[in-house]
């Protein structure tokens, strides 16, 4: 089996900091190979991920500065990129609706991995192409979908790459777009609640600017908020694993998170308001607390009580990339084996 993953064209796979996407990509690219699949990824010439990889593109593009650049040149790559793995591969996975619409051109069965919120447009433009089979990251993702061949399948990441740490520091992580539906002012508002510092780390998008500079930056003092700037993985297992707890304040309905299964892995428990998939990544008394607001966040940053080894281990036990590799080795047999059984009709 030949599976071609298809990534947008901007940030390189796996990304040195932002980019979840991205990462998705290469975790499950490599969950693949460990399972004996073969595996081509498309993404730019500056990806790393130890699989076969082509690209059209030599550099990240990164952050987008013009809109229409960045439509061309994902238009330009993403035709590239499935004319190319038509050649050679037994089925393509796409990450994009722009991605979808070039797939039917080549007869091969395709995956689109919805990682984006529900948008009715985008659902209408999925109904058009039914025979796509599509992934949900949560069932709250899910819940407001209706194409035919939908099923979820929860993000994994490779363990490997996140460090266990016992010892915690008396500080509060965040990690995230510093944007208004991420709720970083609300992170730093249980800060100041606590009189627990608070770490963060994200990229700054030029939408957000504004934002970060009226709503972000006057809070900033480097002492009890301090801002790091973008995290690669090496930041993240140190100011994630160090921390308290991460703080998750979600202000949309978030389709997964991956950053709160990172933090888990590191053993650092998860404090987050109910948004989106937030219900099944957290559990309750086990690898954080879901709080109904910023008082109650800040409650349970005074009375933490949890096992690092144990918020670990739930990770181990539910988000690991060799389930996750698992269950979309599993689709795409069923896929490739259906397309096999309609042209044999």
């Amino acid at each position: 089996m030949r599976i071609a993953l298809i990534a947008p064209p901007f940030i390189a796979v796996p990304p040195k900091d932002y980019g979840g996407t991205e990462l998705f990509v290469a975790q499950l690219a490599e969950g693949l190979k460990q399972n004996g699949i073969d595996v081509v990824v498309y993404a730019n010439g500056d990806s790393t991920v130890n699989v076969e990889r082509h690209w059209r593109y030599e550099h990240t593009h990164w952050p987008i500065k013009s809109e229409t650049e960045a439509m061309i040149m994902e238009m330009d790559h993403t035709a590239w990129a499935v004319e190319h793995a038509a050649r050679s591969c037994e089925l393509i996975h796409v990450q994009s609706a722009p991605a979808l619409t070039y797939t039917h051109i080549t007869g091969l069965p395709t995956v689109l991995t919805l990682h984006g919120p529900n948008e009715a447009r985008l659902t209408q433009l999925y109904h058009r192409y039914p025979n796509v089979y599509y992934v949900c990251i949560s069932k709250a993702q899910c819940a407001r979908e209706s194409m035919p061949r939908t099923r979820v399948i929860h993000h994994g990441i490779d363990l490997s790459q996140y460090q266990l740490q016992t010892r915690k520091q008396n500080y509060l992580s965040f990690i995230g777009r510093i944007a208004p539906i991420k709720g970083t002012h609300l992170a730093i508002d249980v800060a100041k609640r606590t009189g627990i510092p608070l770490k963060m780390a994200g990229d700054v998008q030029p939408q957000f600017r504004p934002y970060f500079e009226a709503k972000i930056k006057p809070q900033i003092d480097g002492k009890l908020v301090q801002y790091i700037g973008p995290a690669n993985l090496q930041i993240k297992n140190e100011l994630l694993g160090n921390s308290m707890a991460m703080l998750f304040p979600i202000q949309w309905s978030e389709p997964f998170g991956l950053v709160m299964v990172e933090a888990m892995a590191c053993g650092t428990p998860v404090l987050a308001l109910p948004g989106g998939s937030v219900p099944e990544v957290v559990r309750t008394g086990v690898s954080g607390y879901i709080c109904r607001s910023v008082r109650e966040l800040s409650n349970c940053a005074l009375n933490l009580q949890f096992d690092p080894a144990s918020v670990r281990r739930y990770v181990e036990e539910n988000f690991s990339i060799q389930r996750m590799a698992a269950e979309y080795a599993e689709l795409y047999r069923e896929a490739i084996s259906s397309r096999a059984a309609v042209n044999a009709a």
